[in-house]
C-alpha cells in the first residue's frame, strides 16, 4: 500500500498548513503534484510518465499561479504521474478533485512526521493521533477529527 499526504495544490499556504500541523519541516522544501496522466502536456514542459517522483519538469508558465502549492520557486514540479490502471483510488480522488475545480492534480508528500515514511495501518493511524491532520483514509475505512 503507497501511504501519501494529498492537499489542495492551488493554495499557496497550503505548504505551511502541512508543515505545520503534520511535517514539522524547512518551509523550503518543495512539495509534488500527483497528476492524471492525460493531463501532463497541458500543465508541465514534457508528456512524459513519471509514476515515482523521481523527475523534475518545468510547470508551464500559465499554470504556475494555479498551482502555487506544489510550483518550486524555479517554477519547477517533481511530478508524479498518476493512472487509472496502476492506482484505482488515488486516480479516482484526483479526478473527483479535477471535476469540481478544474485542475487534474493533488498535493503529494509522504504520509510521516519527521520521521521514516508510514508503511503500516498502525503507523499511520498513530501519525494521524499525534498530529493535527484532518483526515485519514485507509483503504474503506475513514478516520476524521470531531
Amino acid at each position: 500500500m503507497k501511504w501519501v499526504q494529498a492537499g489542495d495544490p492551488r493554495r499557496a499556504d497550503m505548504k505551511d498548513i502541512l508543515n505545520l500541523k503534520i511535517k514539522r519541516r524547512e518551509s523550503f522544501r518543495p512539495f509534488a503534484p500527483s497528476i492524471l496522466r492525460e493531463h501532463v502536456a497541458g500543465w508541465f514542459e514534457t508528456d512524459d510518465d513519471v509514476p515515482f517522483m523521481m523527475q523534475v519538469y518545468p510547470v508551464r508558465l500559465d499554470k504556475r499561479a494555479l498551482i502555487p502549492a506544489v510550483t518550486h520557486v524555479d517554477g519547477s514540479g517533481r511530478l508524479q504521474t498518476v493512472t487509472r490502471a496502476t492506482n484505482p483510488r488515488y486516480y479516482a480522488l484526483i479526478e473527483a478533485f479535477r471535476v469540481l475545480t478544474g485542475v487534474p492534480m493533488l498535493l503529494n508528500t509522504s504520509l510521516n512526521e519527521n520521521e521514516p515514511v508510514v508503511c503500516r495501518p498502525q503507523e499511520a493511524l498513530d501519525c494521524f493521533l499525534r498530529t493535527r491532520m484532518d483526515l485519514l483514509v485507509m483503504g474503506d475505512w475513514v478516520v476524521q477529527r470531531q
